[in-house]
């Protein structure tokens, strides 16, 4: 499978995941409770990927699974990170209003790619760097609203903590990202095996911020299983599948190319969420947009195309014409 068709499906796949979330609102409210969605989600990525690491070790019994627990313990990491990551963006939202936290979330592209160099010691050329750059900047124009309007002046005036917490989200989720792809890459295991780790201590963490959401409300509405399917309809049933199968191409992804193809993917799938909230939902299209819509594919373009397409190379001539031949001139000197 090419990783640009992974890359393509995942586009797709996150660009619909914020619609079908809104769609399973009823009058603007969740009828279910939201925790259990990416608890469902992980037992679902854990349950299709036991079904094909089956699979693959009954096609070949030689299948690579290391079982130490110096390996096996690493694999919790990635959850601790995002449960911390998921306190901080409440506590950044404490702060900042929501547009200005969308727009400093476009630096995990940048502190992506500074993370990728640095821990996983994978050189960028400097075009490279300029296109991730520019990536963030295409991004960043798309969410921007009209200086006429009240949010434009709320950019700047949010306390210094805002920020300070802002930055730590983004660092916190390319973080997360870059230890991903470590662990993936780290040997040869099979990736459903990985994925079996992943997932289940996912599940286990999920489970647990479940438990204590109960602890804190004081079981008022009785304890997280009995009320795990209420008020669940097709559409959430999606976003569960959605989700998971996002989940389950971003592993793939990790294992076969690398974090900056991920960020291109969600990066595009977001501004393609916002097209398709133009016909979904009378989301107003603004000139902002379709300059990061044109900044964001010049970065694509620039990031992913060969040099030879981006630069004029001049064509070396070879000075070696058969028609030549050597000719020895002897140099006499007087006497």
């Amino acid at each position: 499978m090419q990783w640009y068709f992974v890359a393509s499906l995942l586009t797709v796949l996150t660009s619909s995941q914020g619609i079908l979330t809104t769609l399973s609102q009823s009058n603007g409210k969740y009828t279910y409770d939201y925790a259990t969605v990416p608890f469902l989600a992980e037992v679902f990525k854990l349950a299709v990927s036991s079904f094909l690491l089956w699979r693959e070790c009954r096609a070949s019994p030689s299948t690579r699974m290391t079982t130490d627990w110096k390996t096996v313990r690493l694999y919790p990491i990635p959850s601790i990170i995002y449960l911390i990551h998921n306190n901080v963006q409440f506590a950044t939202l404490v702060f900042v209003d929501t547009s200005t936290y969308q727009i400093m979330g476009n630096l995990k592209i940048v502190t992506t790619g500074i993370l990728f160099r640095l821990f996983l010691k994978r050189k960028l050329s400097n075009l490279q760097w300029m296109a991730i750059v520019l990536l963030a900047v295409g991004t960043t124009t798309s969410q921007v609203k009209g200086c006429g309007e009240a949010s434009c002046d709320s950019l700047f005036s949010a306390p210094l903590q805002g920020y300070m917490l802002g930055i730590l989200s983004a660092c916190l989720s390319a973080l997360a990202g870059v230890y991903t792809e470590f662990l993936m890459k780290k040997n040869n295991d099979s990736l459903y095996w990985q994925n079996v780790q992943l997932y289940t201590f996912g599940a286990i963490f999920n489970m647990a911020r479940l438990l204590l959401d109960d602890f804190r409300g004081g079981f008022e509405n009785g304890p997280w299983w009995q009320r795990l399917f209420n008020g669940y309809t097709i559409t959430t049933w999606l976003v569960v599948l959605n989700l998971g199968s996002t989940g389950l191409l971003v592993s793939w992804l990790m294992k076969y190319a690398d974090n900056i193809v991920k960020v291109y993917s969600t990066s595009m799938a977001m501004l393609l969420t916002m097209l398709l909230s133009v016909y979904l939902f009378n989301f107003k299209p603004t000139l902002q947009l379709f300059l990061g819509i044109t900044i964001c594919m010049m970065s694509l373009h620039m990031y992913f195309a060969p040099p030879t397409m981006l630069v004029d190379i001049p064509a070396t001539l070879k000075t070696a014409p058969e028609n030549l031949k050597e000719v020895t001139v002897d140099r006499k000197t007087d006497s």
